[in-house]
């Protein structure tokens, strides 16, 4: 029989979740946590994420991260975390591998041209269709819709949601209303993803060329570890003291965080989850590197997101998205069939749900079938 008895009282436990929304009988050789884990990695979205954007579109490179490497990338970094506090590593790998199910084609510049799309008819937000992803959309059990996944999970999913939505999800969405904290682990899992991308975007993007080394010298993280590096490897050089030098600043915000984390569970005293959840946040990095993570992230967008060439794909990427979006709202019979929705007498009610079948459908792509059927529908010669 599985226990959660190595945990600490204020951790998730799984013998205590708050359940799925269709009763299932608990496994017997795994906790609740580790079934939505694997079911999480078994599903249709999971394994599209190879082909999604993280910066770089797909065809860009081999060797650059993709939406997958970089969600297994946060789950080991938040397993790290939450082994060293006492936290249910089974939940924030789940939490980890889920919380980008619901991304667009082409990243950031496929979900912002889809929210403009949706724009009169209730927006696009990814964690919501993350969580809609898990809940709806995929399609492996006769018994119910989607994954069936516990509460705990879902909730570290919707790291964001408008108060208009939280007002229709009722119980998952009470805490943004309340203006209540999630579980630590959903807590540990979004600054996780904050260690990973900031990290390994360095990385891609002096992989590419876009970012030199001489630039990230101009930040004092990159260059105190990297001035290290050169110090105690002084024939060590290119990719290696690059990776060497990332190592060391993934380690020093790891550690930084796991402290600061350690410090105010001790000033708050939670004994369950419950005081968790009204207690302020007590997953954080310390003040100082907080301003230094602030101030990467800021470089970072400056110099490689907003890079000519990354705008220059972002710009196509924004008008295959919209040119999609809008020729299937304008000629509802190119719409696959999966996602026709019936005309019926009722044609706000119609528009509302076939724009989010469209908006479905578009989500769900990776990048390299959303360019074959934006060549589909406007390229006389493919079919």
């Amino acid at each position: 029989m599985f226990t959660d008895s190595h945990l600490a009282p204020y951790a998730a436990q799984s013998s205590l979740s708050r359940g799925r929304r269709f009763q299932e009988d608990a496994p017997s050789s795994r906790s609740a946590f580790q079934r939505d884990r694997d079911r999480i990695i078994h599903c249709t979205a999971f394994r599209r994420l190879e082909y999604k954007t993280q910066v770089f579109v797909n065809h860009e490179g081999d060797l650059f991260r993709t939406r997958l490497t970089h969600s297994i990338e946060v789950a080991q970094i938040a397993r790290s975390i939450a082994r060293n506090l006492r936290l249910n590593e089974d939940l924030v790998e789940a939490i980890s591998l889920a919380h980008d199910l619901g991304h667009t084609p082409f990243g950031h510049a496929g979900q912002d041209a889809l929210n403009a799309c949706m724009k009169e008819f209730g927006g696009f937000e990814h964690n919501l269709q993350s969580l809609r992803v898990v809940d709806i959309l995929e399609e492996r059990y006769a018994g119910f819709e989607g994954l069936n996944l516990s509460f705990e999970t879902r909730e570290g999913i919707l790291k964001h949601c408008s108060l208009q939505h939280a007002r229709e999800l009722g119980e998952l969405g009470e805490r943004f209303i309340l203006k209540k904290q999630p579980s630590l682990e959903a807590q540990l899992c979004n600054l996780a993803d904050e260690i990973a991308y900031n990290n390994h975007d360095i990385d891609d993007g002096l992989r590419s060329g876009l970012l030199t080394e001489q630039q990230m010298m101009e930040v004092d993280l990159f260059a105190r570890f990297r001035r290290e590096v050169m110090q105690l490897h002084p024939d060590v050089s290119g990719r290696r003291a690059i990776s060497e030098t990332i190592r060391r600043m993934i380690n020093y915000l790891i550690t930084d965080l796991i402290q600061t984390s350690e410090q105010k569970i001790a000033e708050y005293k939670p004994q369950t989850i419950e005081d968790v959840r009204a207690a302020p946040a007590m997953i954080a990095f310390s003040t100082q590197v907080a301003q230094e993570a602030k101030i990467l992230k800021q470089f970072l967008y400056e110099h490689l997101y907003r890079h000519y060439l990354v705008n220059r794909m972002s710009h196509k990427a924004k008008n295959t998205v919209r040119e999609i979006f809008a020729v299937m709202l304008a000629e509802p019979n190119l719409i696959p069939p999966d996602y026709r929705v019936h005309r019926g007498h009722d044609q706000q009610r119609w528009m509302m749900q076939q724009t989010r079948r469209i908006a479905d459908y578009i989500a769900g792509m990776t990048d390299r079938f959303a360019m074959r059927e934006h060549r589909r529908l406007f390229l006389i010669e493919e079919i």
